[in-house]
């Protein structure tokens, strides 16, 4: 027993030391670049004015690189579909209430009525809102499905409707590709915002399309990652 605990505390020291020596390497030899490269620079200079949006980082990220947000999404979902294949032989028997969860705080579940609203408001309101601060669907889809998951703690019996999940999320995801190929059809590019209006810059309804996306990407993520809860919560009861 002895032995094998020294020989443990042995790898680990081992692998710290070559990870410090790893960290160490990295940061004694990076140097700052003097000024942004091509690509970056171009971006920086021309955001504003094509895209129209205030917040340069998620204007790439939706427009300039709306193929690569496309593709995320798509992992995303692919995720959520294989964790509802793999779980789906353990689930919860039809017409299964959750009698099997015991039953939660008064403070939690009263402390989930007061925050869920808000928490709700407040994922609309940071993809909405992306394009003009930190933030955006990713971020907002997250938020929101941080709600449904203090619900289900709250309420361990509860069952979420899958087709409800899977409507919202199917359709957030089809409208989402169908303004990527309008843009091809009328503007620059797949997802290019530039079929709406820019608006005025810094206000809500500006960076035309990116608000709408946003809101899209925001569901689709929300959606997504809320069916990924339901399908663990469900295996718990099995």
């Amino acid at each position: 027993m002895t032995s094998r605990f020294t020989l443990r505390n042995v790898a680990v020291l081992t692998l710290l030391a070559l990870l410090g020596v790893a960290f160490w390497t990295l940061g004694s030899g990076y140097t700052p670049d003097a000024e942004l490269n091509r690509t970056a620079a171009y971006y920086a200079q021309n955001t504003a004015s094509e895209i129209g949006a205030q917040n340069v980082v998620t204007a790439i990220i939706v427009t300039y690189r709306g193929l690569d947000t496309l593709g995320e999404v798509t992992v995303l979902f692919l995720t959520a579909a294989i964790v509802a294949l793999v779980l789906g032989q353990t689930k919860a028997p039809r017409g299964s209430s959750g009698s099997g969860f015991l039953p939660s705080g008064e403070l939690l579940t009263t402390g989930t009525q007061m925050l869920l609203p808000i928490i709700l408001l407040f994922g609309a309101y940071v993809f909405v809102n992306g394009h003009l601060t930190p933030g955006g669907g990713f971020q907002g889809g997250a938020i929101l499905a941080s709600g449904m998951l203090l619900l289900l703690l709250a309420e361990p019996g509860r069952r979420f409707g899958h087709r409800i999940i899977s409507r919202v999320e199917s359709l957030s995801g089809l409208t989402y590709v169908f303004i990527g190929v309008l843009g091809i059809a009328l503007a620059g590019g797949f997802l290019d915002n530039r079929i709406l209006p820019l608006g005025a810059f810094g206000s809500i309804l500006s960076a035309g399309a990116i608000p709408l996306i946003y809101a899209l990407i925001g569901l689709k993520v929300g959606a997504e990652f809320s069916s990924i809860l339901e399908s663990l919560e469900e295996t718990e009861d099995a």
